[in-house]
């Protein structure tokens, strides 16, 4: 049994509405948590007692540090000490790394999440690679944005390889713009969640926002930008040397992708993988690798996600397939 005593001002805040956030805890981690004013003990197995009695306690220091706390924090929370119970997370939610204007517009939901924010303030090229729901590209689209509101770039380029599940753009209906569109249609939807579609559209309009295809960065240096490459295993080996090789003075550039799930002709390799090949270990650059543990669902796709595994699992040791 762990046993702790909270900060008694901190204790409404820290429990949640009708104790919320320490059922939260029982169901997550299988844990009982009894609390008698800021008396507080947890009991269950060794593990989720520690993770229940680590959290509270860094929870309560957090509050009282100016932070905030609530279902959210508490998710990923116990997402972070699961993956290390070792991890500061009062360090993690206040991160002095991280610009206050990033901080306002995004928070980290796991460890790899905060090493790619971490890694993109502190270099220059940042690779980011890894399954579908990790937030890559939402969360370089939001870092994008913060440099630019912080005027420390004075535009955002957006690019995609053009080709995907089989179709090309000679085959698509419309002018280059219709074309492109639904194949970039994520990065929008990224930046209208971040921005608002108001601001988005002038930014568009006055080309503080640029989002093209990857053809069009050829023959380019961009100055004073942040580059962001997206869906960059659909890159082929020339694509890939020519987009690293657009960044100018005073721009930083992301590189997000999945190597599992390339849409390049059968036998074709992916830029990005030789990417990954020939520059691993060059000074400046950074590699960022999510896992499926790093996707990033809405509370009741999990659940449903986890009650499947379980029900599929039950009938694969019954043999009822």
């Amino acid at each position: 049994m762990q046993q702790l005593t909270l900060t008694e001002a901190n204790v409404e805040r820290l429990f949640g509405i009708k104790d919320e956030n320490l059922r939260y805890l029982e169901e997550r981690l299988g844990v009982t948590v009894s609390a008698r004013g800021s008396a507080v003990s947890v009991s269950g197995d060794e593990r989720g007692e520690q993770i229940a009695a680590r959290l509270l306690a860094s929870f309560d220091k957090l509050l009282s540090s100016g932070g905030l706390v609530g279902k959210d924090e508490y998710r990923t929370g116990v997402r972070v000490l699961e993956e290390d119970l070792d991890i500061d997370l009062v360090e993690f939610f206040l991160d002095a790394g991280i610009p206050d204007t990033l901080k306002r517009l995004v928070v980290p939901r796991n460890l790899n999440q905060r090493l790619f924010i971490q890694a993109v303030c502190k270099h220059d090229y940042v690779f980011a690679v890894g399954p579908a729901g990790t937030g890559k590209t939402y969360l370089a689209v939001a870092m994008a944005a913060a440099e630019l509101l912080d005027k420390r770039v004075r535009r955002i380029v957006l690019a995609r390889p053009a080709v995907e599940a089989g179709e090309r753009l000679g085959f698509l209906p419309g002018d280059m713009v219709e074309k492109i569109n639904p194949y970039l249609r994520p990065v929008y939807d990224a930046l209208y969640d971040i921005l608002g579609y108001e601001k988005v559209t002038k930014m568009i309009e006055r080309q503080a926002i640029e989002i093209a295809p990857l053809a069009f960065m050829r023959g380019r240096t961009l100055n004073d930008a942040f580059i962001i490459l997206d869906e960059a295993q659909n890159t082929t080996h020339e694509q890939m040397k020519m987009f690293l090789t657009r960044m100018g003075f005073h721009s930083k550039t992301v590189i997000t992708g999945d190597i599992t799930q390339t849409d390049l002709p059968a036998g074709q390799v992916s830029g990005l993988v030789e990417a990954l090949e020939i520059l691993q270990g060059t000074p400046d650059l950074s590699f960022i690798s999510f896992t499926h543990r790093d996707v990033v669902r809405h509370r009741l796709v999990q659940e449903v996600v986890d009650r499947y595994e379980r029900w599929e699992a039950r009938r694969g040791r019954n043999g009822r397939r």
